[in-house]
């Protein structure tokens, strides 16, 4: 335990020696403030200004409104996942069929990275699902019924290698 202590406080000590790099490289880096929505357009000038800052041309860009939920200028977009773009195309993430410094849905993190069609609607009704389900689950509980024996089954002799001979017992052992 004492070599642990030693090595962590020699750590400590290079570290104080090496911490104005340390900073310089954390203050060139980017941080979640650089990717905080500015605030709501308010004249053309900034909601086109806004629409450039995303990439996207100022008719085709809506922010979301200003209710206090703190989206900012940041665009509202359609929930489009990543199974219902083409998969022919060349992303630079294409696990995620995304390229970099496009801008995504503000929930990206529950529609983008499962792979859930959304505009996808199930082929049955929830009364047929039902309907499949108690014959699936009747059918199995018919079948154990019917296949289920009397309940006496035969019994076969025990193994015992020669017939009256005592193999073990439970009596002290005479010294002989």
């Amino acid at each position: 335990m004492a070599g642990l202590t030693r090595s962590v406080r020699a750590l400590q000590s290079a570290t104080k020696i090496f911490f104005p790099l340390v900073q310089g490289v954390r203050s060139a880096a980017h941080w979640n403030d650089d990717w905080k929505p500015g605030p709501y357009p308010k004249t053309e000038a900034e909601r086109i200004a806004a629409a450039r800052k995303y990439g996207l041309l100022p008719e085709d860009y809506e922010p979301y409104p200003d209710d206090g939920w703190g989206y900012g200028d940041y665009p509202k977009l359609p929930i489009v996942s990543a199974e219902s773009r083409d998969p022919y195309e060349d992303y630079d993430f294409p696990e995620y069929r995304r390229n970099f410094g496009e801008p995504v849905h503000a929930d990206f993190d529950i529609y983008g990275l499962d792979r859930i069609k959304h505009e996808h609607t199930d082929p049955q009704t929830p009364l047929q699902q039902l309907g499949f389900f108690v014959c699936i689950v009747g059918g199995c509980s018919l079948m154990a019924y019917l296949c289920h024996g009397t309940g006496k089954y035969e019994m076969k002799p025990p193994q015992i290698p020669y017939s009256g001979e005592v193999h073990y017992t439970f009596e002290k052992a005479d010294s002989q």
